[in-house]
């Protein structure tokens, strides 16, 4: 891994980096080592599990990926690794075995719960909709995803499908919490956009997403900076701020301080 670019290289996933290196409002710096991001994992090889387990000590994953997506894609390799807990947290509201769409108005192996979304207004506004519908289908799951990034042991690891908006939207969370400058963690959300080729590429692949993914414009599928900026400016005027929507939904002091003394050197 290069300390300068925090990217991991692997043969099964493309956006995968280390939340390290990230400094705060006071002068400190995020730790390697304790929290990865990713896009989706059920392509990994052998000697990515080896190197995630012995080399990372990578002990939790986040699965933010919808039920109809790991019932399409699968679980992953790393399911079936005993040193390895995989919570599955899905962003999107679910209900039963199906999506948030009526079960008996969809057919549940093809239906994706972004595709029942109305769209409306410039694609920023799009993206910025859906990290604040996040916010309001499923706070449990996110405030579970972030207990899950202070446990001390081991390294944790999030992922979505491509590693660029859940789970964007998640480790932004995470880094206001510990503190970290908005300059960088908008600039941490917009780094995926150095993989875009290459994760589009792989996501056409599966019939789960590249529908959707031929759809859009190829520029709405890019994390530019603004969006994230509009979005936690956002959370600052609905909720004023994260730390305050973050207590609106159980999140404690005594997580806050965790969360820092788990992220900041």
């Amino acid at each position: 891994m290069d300390a300068q670019s925090r990217w991991i290289e692997l043969d099964g996933a493309v956006n995968v980096r280390d939340l390290g290196g990230l400094t705060t409002a006071e002068g400190r710096q995020t730790r390697f080592g304790r929290v990865l991001r990713s896009d989706n994992l059920q392509a990994l090889s052998p000697a990515d599990v080896r190197r995630l387990i012995g080399d990372l000590n990578l002990r939790h994953v986040v699965d933010l990926r919808s039920d109809p997506e790991v019932r399409l894609e699968g679980r992953g390799p790393l399911t079936c690794e005993s040193t390895v807990t995989v919570h599955h947290l899905s962003l999107f509201s679910e209900g039963g075995v199906y999506t948030d769409v009526a079960a008996d108005a969809i057919d549940a192996d093809k239906v994706l719960p972004w595709q029942t979304r109305q769209d409306g207004g410039p694609e920023s506004d799009r993206s910025v909709g859906h990290y604040l519908g996040y916010l309001q289908d499923r706070p449990d799951s996110i405030v579970a995803a972030l207990r899950v990034m202070i446990r001390d042991e081991g390294a944790a690891l999030l992922h979505c499908a491509a590693g660029k908006d859940r789970t964007g939207v998640v480790c932004a969370l995470a880094l206001e919490t510990a503190g970290v400058t908005r300059e960088a963690i908008v600039s941490d959300y917009a780094q995926t956009g150095q993989r875009m080729d290459k994760l589009l590429a792989r996501l056409r692949r599966s019939p789960t997403y590249a529908a959707d993914l031929d759809s859009r414009p190829a520029d709405s599928h890019v994390p530019h900076a603004y969006i994230m900026e509009k979005f936690l400016a956002s959370v600052d005027e609905r909720f004023g701020g994260v730390p305050d929507w973050l207590a609106m939904h159980g999140w404690t002091g005594a997580d806050t301080d965790a969360m820092r003394s788990r992220l900041l050197a």
